[in-house]
């Protein structure tokens, strides 16, 4: 996946043509940002301490550099693989290559070098794709030692017309995901549009074949072809337009779920990103669910003249995929997505990486009000980052006060907070997280009109772009008429899960180090904490 141009020439063509075509606001890439192939792991000696300004403690960032799509998400013999989309030479988007961590949790990670660097002989960009385990070597591409993890990712190149076109290829690794060879009769699939990418590959037992779900940008549609052996596809239908389409698709994946934890009734999720048209502006992601056949995706939700689903209400979850090959006595489906928007991606305020992935999480479906939804949960491996837990209860808030909660030894810039609050009589009633000197980021409900609100206009640094400030809601009614909200806090980032993760925002913020004040309010009438859980959550790079 890339920003809305398809240009991937590096040159001053390639400048003038993605800005153009691009439509968003783009700077150049500056002075230096060249390829250098002795320089494509540099990061795995850069002088870094994950102290700077904005690094988040507990979330995935590079060492220094650009990244975007997690992409390739596999696990095998005990490590979760994240691989991404990455520039090895600057902060900015350029030079599309595979980046590559281990972890044994999804939270401590090895930086690794380049998985698949971008090709400069073809000037093939690397972009976004998928990872799986060959168990049964179908492939033909293992050694008979271990299987082999086979990437699909989308090949970027300019063809000997000057066109620039996109078609999906293959690299196999036979030691592990350590090192990885192009598959020497790529691309194995082409298709009759230039926009074409990022498949995702998953093997589906129903059907005892793998299958690609893969997407038309451009024509607000996806496909989906099947293989024997993942280098032969054959073609079995597509989806769309449909939902929302007020920018280009990107990034689909699709998998199964039970309804209510019930292994005996499943439906199907089809997940597609869009950009820009979000709920929260810029880019954002969507989902569908239905059934699958075999050979098409049926949708039964939303239903016709509904509006679109959306997987997150925040500006900053975007090109979100999941795990491949999680052992089954675990279960769970997984996945990560980018938090960034391409409205503002190049620029935020960070030096000298750009960009983070969200926490893991985990995902459900549930049936509410009579409607089939998808749930996000944050994994229960964070809990082990969990420090000096400090509970609250029967905490009333006053109509038209504040209570700072430093007295109570909660404060801090990152933690996790779990409340629960009952409106009583209060007309709104929230919290604000990272206060300090003319700095807040404000979390407000509206009891009346039941929206919840997230307001980052007063975040902290928010300058360097007229598409970051903004307050963004979503709709959400009490529960047993309490509201139930579990939030993390980062340097850089504000992840809020609605009662127990049927809505979520997710929104990255730049506030001063120094404000890291949490405070409780109310209008209109007092509210009640009926429980309050804080703890400090630990940096995952302390060892590094």
């Amino acid at each position: 996946m890339k920003p809305v141009s398809i240009i991937f020439v590096i040159s001053v063509a390639f400048i003038f043509n993605f800005l153009f075509l691009n439509g968003c606001d783009r700077a150049d890439e500056p002075a230096g940002y060249e390829f250098r192939s002795d320089l494509i792991n540099q990061h795995l000696e850069a002088d870094v301490d994950y102290r700077e300004r904005y690094r988040p403690q507990y979330h995935f960032t590079p060492r220094i550099h650009w990244m975007n799509d997690p992409n390739g998400l596999v696990y095998f013999n005990g490590e979760y693989h994240l691989f991404y989309q990455y520039n090895p030479f600057g902060s900015r988007w350029g030079y599309m290559s595979w980046g590559h961590a281990v972890s044994p949790d999804m939270l401590h990670w090895e930086h690794r070098p380049v998985a698949i660097p971008y090709g400069k002989e073809q000037e093939e960009g690397i972009f976004s794709g998928s990872a799986v385990v060959d168990h049964e070597n179908t492939s033909g591409f293992g050694d008979g030692s271990i299987p082999p993890l086979v990437a699909v990712y989308t090949s970027h190149y300019t063809r000997n017309d000057g066109s620039t076109w996109q078609a999906q290829s293959l690299a196999y690794s036979t030691d592990g995901g350590t090192t990885f060879t192009k598959y020497d009769g790529n691309p194995v699939l082409e298709f009759d549009d230039p926009d074409f990418r990022d498949p995702n590959v998953s093997w589906i037992d129903e059907m005892g074949r793998w299958l690609m779900v893969v997407a038309l940008p451009t024509q607000h549609k996806v496909q989906f072809y099947a293989s024997d052996n993942l280098i032969d596809w054959e073609f079995l239908s597509d989806f769309g337009p449909a939902g929302a389409t007020g920018g280009i698709w990107e990034c689909p994946d699709l998998f199964k779920l039970p309804v209510n934890g019930d292994p005996d009734n499943q439906k199907w999720v089809l997940h597609v990103d869009l950009n820009p048209g979000s709920v929260a502006g810029g880019s954002g992601s969507q989902y569908f669910v239905g059934e699958w056949t075999g050979s098409h995706f049926i949708p039964e939700s939303p239903a016709e003249g509904e509006g679109p689903l959306w997987v997150d209400y925040g500006t900053d979850f975007y090109a979100a995929i999941t795990w491949n090959n999680i052992p089954e006595e675990d279960g769970r489906r997984l996945w990560v997505g980018w938090s960034n928007n391409w409205s503002y991606a190049n620029v935020i305020p960070t030096d000298p990486w750009r960009s983070m992935q969200s926490i893991p999480r985990s995902l459900h479906l549930e049936n509410i009000g009579g409607e089939v939804r998808l749930v996000q949960r944050p994994v229960q491996e964070l809990q082990t980052l969990r420090r000096n837990h400090v509970q609250l209860s029967g905490l009333t808030i006053p109509g038209e006060s504040r209570l700072a909660m430093d007295e109570h030894g909660i404060s801090g810039a990152a933690y996790e907070l779990l409340l629960v609050l009952d409106p009583a009589d209060a007309e709104t009633f929230g919290f604000k997280v990272r206060t300090g000197e003319n700095e807040e980021t404000v979390i407000t409900y509206d009891n009346e009109n039941e929206i919840l609100k997230l307001d980052r206009t007063r975040s902290g640094e928010t300058g360097f772009s007229e598409h970051f400030p903004g307050s963004y809601e979503a709709p959400v009614s009490l529960e047993d008429g309490k509201l139930r909200l579990h939030l993390y806090v980062d340097w850089s980032s504000v992840e809020l899960f609605v009662n127990d993760g049927k809505t979520v925002l997710t929104t990255r913020i730049f506030p001063d180090p120094e404000s890291t004040g949490i405070v409780l309010y109310s209008k209109g009438g007092e509210a009640v904490v009926d429980q309050l859980d804080f703890w400090e959550l630990a940096s995952v790079w302390e060892q590094q």
